[in-house]
């Protein structure tokens, strides 16, 4: 199969996010969909971060002084991104260098939606 061009408008992170994972696993029609979401999503915590590094995380307003306005949504893009990289069933941490890299990988199945507790159904 061969390897699925990165799509247009994609930033530097969402480049990285998307040529690592395609280079390393095999992925079906509606995981590639998801992995596209979790590039944007990450293009987008880039850009985020960048506004707090320059402003700071608080700012001084006619109210007072208040959170950067990005620094919630921030909190929220990274949620988002958790949540799509486990349902990609992409792996998490850092891989040793000495460790050999593995062939391309079939995904493992996503997960299913647990029920509440105590609730009957």
């Amino acid at each position: 199969m061969s390897k699925p061009r990165t799509p247009a408008g994609l930033r530097a992170a969402g480049k990285r996010l998307w040529s690592s994972t395609v280079d390393d696993f095999e992925l079906a029609e509606h995981e590639l969909g998801l992995l596209l979401q979790a590039c944007r999503t990450a293009d987008a915590l880039d850009a985020l971060q960048k506004a707090l590094d320059r402003d700071g995380v608080l700012n001084n307003s006619s109210q007072g002084t208040r959170v950067h306005p990005a620094l919630p949504e921030l909190r929220q893009q990274r949620i988002a991104f958790a949540r799509l990289v486990a349902a990609l069933g992409l792996e998490s941490g850092v891989q040793e260098d000495s460790a050999p890299k593995q062939p391309k990988q079939p995904r493992r199945a996503t997960r299913g939606v647990y029920g509440i507790a105590g609730v009957a159904s």
